[in-house]
């Protein structure tokens, strides 16, 4: 891509490898949104490493959510982009469902995660919202995990409340009340997983519904 690549040339390209259906009225629509809540005076970025932690590891210095608002003190979903954990589609793949979720009055953060460090991004992006529900004014219980393709294995790994436990060495964090999950492949089942809804398209090329 160059500087004068225009979205629409975007969503017509292989830029984002295994997405097709990018849409740019919905990129700006989010983009939009997102400049809106930061001129009206509201954080729209949170790191959730500290300034020591990036110090030690600047990798750290991008990972962090995205806050897209809701009714002020409800519950939150986290939702996470796919990208075959080679990168974060995130403009495709979590922030048109976060901007949804946020207009039904719950609270949506988009992970911006580490591809190579994915599972211990979105655990501490859960402990970050729990330790600071009350700065972010969220219900910290009764929260939700989204995500398609390597975002739904991240959500349904940690939507086991003992791999939340493990990844965040903590146990005083509630679990998922519920994960939702789109076309992924992902054969683990436990007692301590939350209940989940996954989704699949029958005309799906790159993730077969049979494997699903």
């Amino acid at each position: 891509m160059s500087d004068r690549t225009t979205l629409r040339q975007v969503s017509n390209t292989d830029v984002y490898l295994w997405y097709s259906e990018i849409s740019p009225s919905k990129t700006v629509e989010v983009v939009n949104y997102l400049k809106a809540q930061a001129d009206g005076g509201n954080q729209v970025f949170y790191q959730i490493y500290s300034d020591e932690e990036i110090a030690a590891n600047p990798s750290k210095a991008d990972t962090g959510i995205f806050f897209l608002r809701g009714t002020p003190g409800a519950r939150y979903a986290v939702v996470n982009a796919g990208g075959g954990f080679a990168y974060v589609a995130a403009m495709a793949d979590s922030f048109p469902q976060a901007l949804e979720i946020s207009r039904h009055g719950y609270n949506a953060f988009v992970l911006i995660y580490r591809p190579d460090d994915a599972y211990n991004d979105l655990g501490r992006a859960i402990a970050y919202i729990n330790d600071h529900a009350s700065e972010l004014d969220v219900d910290p219980n009764g929260y939700s995990l989204w995500g398609g393709s390597a975002g739904a294995r991240m959500a349904a790994s940690l939507g086991n409340r003992s791999n939340l436990r493990w990844v965040t060495g903590r146990d005083d964090i509630p679990p998922a009340s519920a994960v939702i999950t789109q076309y992924t492949g992902y054969d683990a089942v436990s007692a301590d997983d939350a209940p989940t809804f996954a989704c699949v398209g029958t005309r799906d090329r790159i993730a077969s519904w049979r494997t699903m």
